[in-house]
């Protein structure tokens, strides 16, 4: 099933997911430098890793959204992009919680508690992460239906003839 939403031939969605991936994942590990005694900046650039890793995961949802709906009913990919999706909600969720507690507080340190619901979001996000490549890597959903090993470059579009396998 080929992507919906598409930038110069390439699905949008994985474009985006890598960067609140890193910046979540990065934010948990200054978080627990930070209370093992790490310097005291690495609290707050954990903070503004989760602001901007929320915000990007936003986007990367909306445009996950736009492939979500185009899979059909019924389908093992239906069902998988499901429970993909929800457990990235969960996993924004969380870590909005931990956000939101951080916003105004005197300190951005996140703290031993914050921490254990910055790690359960984490286990979420790997348990998200495997599903999203089992969509992709097993069900080819966002995979171009032209794909192969010989295909033309995603800039120009391939011909018919190539298509149905008759030049390569």
């Amino acid at each position: 099933m080929e992507s919906r939403l598409k930038v110069l031939g390439h699905p949008v969605h994985p474009m985006l997911v890598m960067f609140p991936v890193a910046l979540l994942v990065t934010a948990v590990l200054f978080d627990v430098v930070d209370t093992l005694g790490g310097p005291d900046f690495l609290g707050e650039v954990a903070y503004w890793n989760i602001t901007v890793g929320l915000a990007v995961g936003l986007l990367a949802a909306a445009a996950g959204t736009f492939d979500l709906l185009a899979i059909p009913t019924g389908t093992r990919a239906k069902r998988v992009a499901l429970t993909h999706a929800a457990a990235n909600v969960a996993m924004i969720l969380l870590f909005a919680a931990v956000w939101a507690v951080r916003l105004n507080a005197d300190s951005r340190a996140a703290g031993g508690a914050l921490i254990a619901i910055e790690i359960v979001a984490l286990a979420i996000l790997g348990v998200s992460a495997w599903l999203g490549g089992e969509l992709v890597d097993r069900l080819g959903v966002g995979v171009d239906r032209d794909a192969d090993l010989d295909a033309p470059s995603s800039l120009r579009p391939a011909t018919s003839a190539q298509r149905i396998g008759e030049v390569r």
